[in-house]
């Protein structure tokens, strides 16, 4: 059976990117639900809109050429979280967002065409000429999120692609049967919090083939407290061939770790220029549990800080670290971080600028981690340091053994901070039952 068309040009929308399109999309969207279902077509053109909210049964379709401009007028957005309660400012709820459902189901959006979300409008450079100018750009204005999808069942999302986003891009919300593949995530790789894909207390999850760089983690599970509260951990979730691209961390976990994060499988990506490559983050009373992650390749490196502003936007997280694991409190909270456990990682061969990191606390030690079958080579000043897990690694791990690496150990967000150290190139704290074969 042909699904129904609705093209947007037939309910009043203008091409041109100049006139706000809002009303003409979504009475298009609102009329295929009406039909019980339909495919809405964005053809050639540009098209500029405020928010959108996605209905049960409907394919919004980007045809090749489309391009579906997001406004940054704050009138023009859904504030979709203004009843949220979460006493974790670096989650950051606010700005409303482009695309919004919440409690649908059978959702899809696809075609090759693609979504502009202005972060160009939002993000600046203030370092000066001859600067190295890898730092975060500078922000000023109002910043939406790409897309705020809340406890949408059978979830589609397939070949667009999501240019340019001035917040996070897809961030998935209590959704369950989730299906992403093909699409590309194109953001400034400077422009802060331009997250790439961000399921959030998801279930049954599968991200594949996709290409993304953004100035914020490329792929990343969490369980934020709002989130967590309405929808439980975040699990079943399997990730494969990607391509990623980042001043942050590849592949991550964390750090908003309410919920439980489980079950998880991470697989034959290629990490490029990624200031971490795993990241496994526990900071809010979550467990981490059964995370097997295998057949990734690429490096990891360090970025440069902003030489004219200080603070916590003018660096990023991280100093070059292929594998970063950490169970540390917050700042100023007393929750106790969920324990990290069986955590599996093999065949990773990476090359980074700072030593693997598995670092817990006493309260939240790390437990039956195995790394096998990877070769690691840590380059820095003109030292360099091979790792091999086949190999007798005691050495390398002994405070005074004289095989050191020297730099800063950055353990933000957390109360431990970011502070200069001379620690082993693996460097193991309060952990127990790790094994390297």
């Amino acid at each position: 059976m042909e699904r129904s068309i609705f093209n947007i040009l037939e309910y009043g929308a203008v091409e041109g990117g100049e006139t706000l399109c809002t009303r003409a999309i979504q009475a298009a969207i609102d009329a295929a639900a009406k039909e019980k279902g339909g495919r809405v077509e964005v053809p050639a053109g540009v098209f500029l809109s405020g928010s959108l909210r996605l209905r049960s049964g409907v394919e919004l379709h980007l045809q090749q050429g489309a391009v579906l401009r997001c406004s940054l007028r704050a009138e023009d957005m859904i504030d979709f979280s203004k009843d949220f309660v979460d006493d974790n400012a670096d989650t950051g709820w606010e700005g409303g967002c482009f695309l919004y459902a919440c409690h649908e189901k059978d959702i899809t959006v696809s075609g090759t065409g693609k979504f502009d979300g202005q972060g160009r409008e939002v993000f600046f450079e203030e370092e000066p000429e001859g600067a190295p100018r890898e730092c975060p750009l500078g922000v000023k204005g109002f910043r939406p999120r790409m897309s705020f999808l809340e406890d949408v069942e059978n979830l589609v999302i397939r070949d667009v692609t999501f240019y340019d986003a001035a917040f996070w891009t897809l961030h998935l919300a209590g959704c369950k049967k989730v299906r992403i593949e093909n699409i590309v995530i194109d953001n400034l790789k400077r422009g802060v919090n331009t997250d790439g894909i961000d399921p959030d207390s998801c279930k049954n999850v599968i991200i594949r083939g996709c290409r993304i760089k953004s100035g914020d983690d490329c792929i990343v599970l969490k369980s934020t407290a709002p989130m967590y509260e309405k929808y439980g951990d975040c699990s079943d979730i399997l990730i494969s061939n990607c391509i990623l691209e980042t001043c942050c961390s590849a592949l991550k976990i964390g750090t908003e770790t309410y919920g439980a994060v489980h079950d998880v499988v991470m697989s034959d990506c290629i990490v490029r220029d990624c200031i971490r490559g795993i990241g496994i983050w526990s900071r809010d009373g979550g467990e981490i549990h059964h995370i097997y992650v295998h057949h990734v390749i690429g490096n990891t490196r360090n970025f440069r800080d902003n030489t004219v502003r200080t603070g916590d936007l003018s660096t990023w997280w991280g100093e070059g670290e292929p594998v970063f694991i950490s169970a540390v409190k917050r700042a100023g909270v007393d929750r106790i971080p969920g324990k990290i456990h069986h955590i599996y990682l093999d065949h990773l061969n990476l090359e980074g600028e700072a030593p693997l990191i598995l670092a817990g606390s006493e309260t939240s030690p790390i437990e039956h981690v195995r790394i096998t079958d990877s070769e690691f080579v840590i380059s820095r000043d003109g030292k360099t340091q091979q790792i091999f897990t086949d190999r007798d690694l005691s050495d390398l791990m002994k405070e005074d053994f004289g095989i050191l690496w020297e730099g800063r150990l950055d353990e933000r967000p957390s109360e431990a901070g970011r502070k200069d150290a001379k620690i082993p190139y693996v460097y193991l704290r309060n952990v127990s039952d790790v094994k390297f074969s």
